[in-house]
């Protein structure tokens, strides 16, 4: 898509607020690959699903600097800033998981900018070990991890997504390499391709791949 039509589509949109605004910033100058950031119209856009699905229980697998967990918990049943001091357990609660320990601190300082301590639960190390110890069922999961586990990590959700509930999945297009011919595929686009058919076959759900920057895989569970 030509970069015009990008920036209108930017221009076009709501724009972000001051503090995804300073944590993109904060990326772009610390980070080797800032461009693993979501972005203004992936996060709007996760942040409208969330907004429609008004989810109780969200998983994030990689979480980055926080940028799409922000936007993911603007659409947490009830709305987090209208519980004051009320706790988790009295409004909606994302759960991310992120597995370099370097990032903490940067996830930590925007989640407590954008008053989400009481509502996101941050989680370090491997998601395949962790994800079998959150005790929940799941409204909404954003994947957004190592390409070549995304089948590991349907598998092993699949069963706590409640009917009805929605997997969304980033990077399915992986910069276009799945059109590539198999004895060209790295280890990350085998896992995406893997993937993608494994979707594509399960009859237990409904699928939609967006082609929406790297594609991303809207799932809803039947």
């Amino acid at each position: 898509m030509k970069e015009e039509i990008i920036e209108y589509a930017r221009k076009n949109t709501t724009p972000v607020s001051e503090i995804l605004y300073q944590l993109t910033r904060e990326t772009h100058l610390t980070q080797v690959s800032p461009q693993m950031l979501a972005g203004t119209i992936q996060g709007a856009m996760l942040q409208m699903i969330s907004r429609m699905i008004r989810p109780n229980r969200i998983l994030e697998i990689g979480t980055f600097t926080g940028y799409s967990a922000i936007c993911l918990a603007a659409g947490l049943t009830p709305p987090p800033d209208l519980l004051p001091g009320k706790g988790r357990d009295r409004g909606g609660v994302l759960h991310t998981i992120e597995i370099n320990p370097e990032l903490e601190s940067i996830i930590r300082k925007y989640l407590h900018e954008a008053s989400l301590t009481d509502a996101v639960v941050l989680h370090i190390g491997d998601a395949m070990k962790i994800i079998p110890t959150l005790d929940d069922t799941w409204d909404l999961v954003y994947l957004d991890a190592d390409k070549p586990r995304y089948p590991d990590y349907y598998n092993l959700l699949f069963p706590r997504i409640r009917p009805g509930g929605f997997i969304l999945a980033d990077n399915v297009l992986w910069d276009g390499k799945v059109l590539d011919p198999p004895e060209k595929w790295d280890k990350d686009t085998r896992g995406i391709t893997a993937f993608n058919q494994l979707v594509q076959l399960d009859t237990r759900v409904e699928n939609l791949l967006l082609p929406v920057r790297d594609g991303l895989m809207i799932i809803r569970k039947i």
